[in-house]
């Protein structure tokens, strides 16, 4: 809970408003000129991070109407503001964070995080697809797959 009300602070001081009110079929949630609805049956705080995540992602990456995903430009702004979310809250520092506490298994990291499981798995393939296998950082290397932290020692 107390990501998600850190990340609607940071929306509106984005000057983003947030609104939660049921939404029709699948929709979660939607953004549009400065605003955020958010679907009021998302069940879990970790959830609701997740989406409001994407949601801002297409206020700092999207232009337009982008709903209509047969159009390739219109997915390709999709999975900008997924990236985006991805990078905002599974930033790779939160890896080695995590590999620091002793979290061993990705349901452990996914409640460390406070984002769902599913998002925490296409963070990671999206983190994959971008640097590969593996990639070094701040003195680790970061394994996508499976998912491990390699900490090396200093020059001696």
């Amino acid at each position: 809970m107390m990501q998600y009300e850190k990340l609607l602070d940071e929306a509106s001081s984005l000057g983003l408003s947030v609104y939660e009110r049921y939404l029709k079929g699948q929709i979660k949630g939607l953004y549009s000129d400065n605003v955020i609805w958010m679907n009021k049956s998302l069940p879990t705080y970790a959830e609701k991070y997740c989406i409001l995540a994407e949601e801002m992602g297409h206020y700092k990456t999207s232009v337009g109407n982008i709903l209509d995903q047969s159009k390739i430009n219109n997915r390709k702004q999709e999975q900008r503001a997924r990236s985006w979310a991805y990078e905002k809250i599974v930033p790779l520092s939160k890896i080695i964070q995590a590999h620091k506490e002793r979290i061993i298994n990705k349901y452990e990291f996914a409640e460390f995080l406070g984002v769902t499981e599913s998002f925490l798995e296409r963070a990671l393939e999206r983190y994959q697809e971008k640097y590969g296998d593996a990639i070094n950082y701040e003195g680790y290397t970061i394994c996508f797959n499976p998912l491990g932290v390699i900490e090396w020692f200093e020059d001696i």
